[in-house]
């Protein structure tokens, strides 16, 4: 390919709307184009980098027994009717109707239709295990689209789902294909971790996601260096802290004017932040009131609240629904409030001795709280967020907490939705089973985003080899002089024929504008063809991550040029 032929419209400023690394660096090295809020058009040097990821993908599929098949974006509703999920799935699904107003969605994902497949075509355990995936655009009305192609409405994805027997046939599936997603990760040349997630809207007992690092992620996620625990922050399991035995003091009202936090509590009565007992107060989606109860310098974890209550989703309770339940805002506490409520304390906070919280009146806070004697009707379990420096739930030892991009998840779903839409075989014994399912999704379009969010500096991209739109780019210094332009074009037949996908900047430009182009963009390697290569039969070739160069004869820059990328 030569650059005169390339569509690739560079800009030089950073348009306004793009707020992270990645959509600004997209946007400027001309590999999209919005179309709409969330919505892109991908220009050729973000298609051919799209489609390595997918090569990479595909074959790593293919290699532990995945076959592709194509499956329609559009789905009928009743599909997801039998699944319970058409009316739970929430706005994010985009609905459409027909001229004869049946209804449809636009697949935000496919267990059901793949569900609905395997019913109608597998009958025998002898069939089985079967794993099918496919790679196709996925469509979520996001609230707030946003970040380029981080969070956007419509994305490119892979998704495979695995059929067994049994769930030890299930647990091996996703062993073949939590190997095959760090194989994946791993050949995109991706700095990751996986860690131990929560399973969401899609359901089932286990989950790992694989987290490419990156400061700019929107995820935490902890790790211990001690042994291999790592977890997203929704995720991680955390051990109750024990607190110092003391007496038992009596529980008493005090006085505590305008002490709506806990930080204006703690001055007010000078006690230190660990003897407080913090209180956040949710609504489902029923209305439900959910009061939650942490220590005063820990935060609420929305997820495990959202799992433990089975909540579609959670939302900040108002004053009135509080008011309702016996509570009183900024000053809340279990204790008084009314029966049948349901209450969940950390197990944390459940330890402290001499505690001080809320009185459910205002301006009034209690002391000589011991929520072993003085909490009654509460569910105790573990609701906290976890910080850097919690112990480990493994081995005890201090967490560490890193900043990652959600780029793949990988799922066990067990029975949920074949006993759901009654998708069944036949076992040894002639007996009908429900299937044992496993899903497992890789965010295409995301996963590029993350490679540029992981690898950029103050001058553009820095691709890694194996997804770059072209691993070396040809640049005559001055294109107007036949004999740079000729050295060029030999180069660039020889790197060709040698397996290099290589390109061409063969436009009458100025070296400066080209060599911005070239770092913009993140092309690995640059060769750069100038008036020393026609005197003195020299070229220069650099590296763009680390900015190394080489001088070598024009007759070993196909040798030096080979032995670089096999070295990125």
């Amino acid at each position: 390919m030569r650059t005169t032929q390339l569509y690739a419209p560079t800009l030089r400023q950073t348009p306004a709307e793009a707020e992270v690394v990645s959509h600004q660096l997209m946007l400027r090295a001309g590999m999209i184009r919005k179309v709409a809020g969330g919505i892109y058009t991908y220009l050729p040097l973000a298609w051919r980098t799209l489609k390595k990821i997918e090569q990479i993908t595909r074959e790593e599929m293919d290699a532990a027994g995945g076959q592709e098949i194509m499956m329609p974006i559009i789905q009928p509703g009743e599909l997801w009717e039998e699944s319970g999920r058409w009316g739970a799935y929430g706005d994010e699904m985009m609905r459409i109707k027909d001229r004869h107003d049946r209804e449809f969605c636009l697949g935000p994902t496919h267990e059901e239709m793949i569900t609905s497949l395997v019913r109608d075509e597998v009958k025998s355990y002898k069939q089985l295990p079967l794993m099918l995936y496919q790679i196709q655009d996925k469509f979520r009305d996001e609230r707030r689209p946003r970040f380029g192609l981080m969070r956007g409405r419509e994305f490119i994805m892979k998704d495979l789902y695995s059929f067994d027997k049994d769930e030890a046939g299930m647990l091996e599936s996703y062993q073949k294909m939590f190997d095959a997603y760090t194989k994946i990760f791993t050949r995109c040349g991706l700095k990751f971790r996986p860690v131990e997630a929560d399973n969401g809207a899609i359901g089932g007992a286990h989950s790992h996601e694989f987290t490419v690092l990156a400061e700019s992620g929107e995820s935490n996620i902890v790790y211990c260096e001690s042994c291999d625990y790592a977890a997203s922050d929704e995720k991680a399991e955390l051990k109750p802290i024990e607190a110092q035995a003391e007496e038992a003091q009596e529980l008493k009202k005090v006085s505590t004017p305008d002490a709506h936090t806990i930080e204006l509590l703690c001055k007010c009565l000078n006690v230190p932040v660990e003897k407080t007992i913090k209180a956040v107060a949710f609504q489902t989606e029923t209305n439900e009131v959910v009061l939650t109860f942490v220590r005063g310098d820990h935060e609420v974890n929305e997820t495990k609240v959202q799992n433990a209550v089975g909540a579609l989703e959670l939302r900040m309770a108002d004053d009135d629904a509080i008011i309702a339940v016996g509570g009183c805002p900024g000053f809340m506490s279990p204790i008084g409030i009314k029966k049948g409520t349901k209450i969940l304390v950390d197990n944390t906070a459940m330890n402290i001795c001499n505690a001080v919280s809320g009185a459910n009146e205002k301006d009034v806070h209690y002391t000589g709280v011991n929520p072993k004697r003085d909490f009654t009707d509460v569910e105790v379990l573990d609701i906290r967020l976890v910080q850097k420096g919690d112990p480990c739930p493994h081995c005890g030892k201090p967490l560490e907490m890193t900043r990652g991009i959600e780029a793949g998840q990988v799922f066990t779903l067990g029975t949920k939705y074949s006993e759901a839409m009654h998708a069944t075989f036949l076992d040894e014994n002639g007996k009908e089973k429900p299937f044992v399912m496993g899903c497992y999704g890789i965010g295409v379009s995301r996963t590029m985003a993350a490679a540029i969010e992981q690898n950029n500096d103050k001058d553009g991209i820095i691709w890694p080899r194996a997804i770059a739109p072209f691993e070396a780019v040809i640049v005559p210094i001055n294109a107007k002089v036949p004999e740079q332009l000729e050295a060029g074009e030999k180069l660039y037949d020889e790197l060709k024929v040698s397996g290099v996908d290589v390109l061409l900047d063969d436009r009458k430009e100025r070296a400066g504008v080209k060599f911005k182009d070239a770092d913009l963009i993140g092309y690995p390697v640059r060769i750069t063809v100038g008036p020393k290569t026609v005197e003195e039969n020299t070229v220069e070739v650099r590296i763009r991550r680390t900015g190394e160069t080489v001088v070598c004869e024009k007759e070993k820059v196909k040798e030096t040029v080979l032995k670089m990328l096999e070295e990125l």
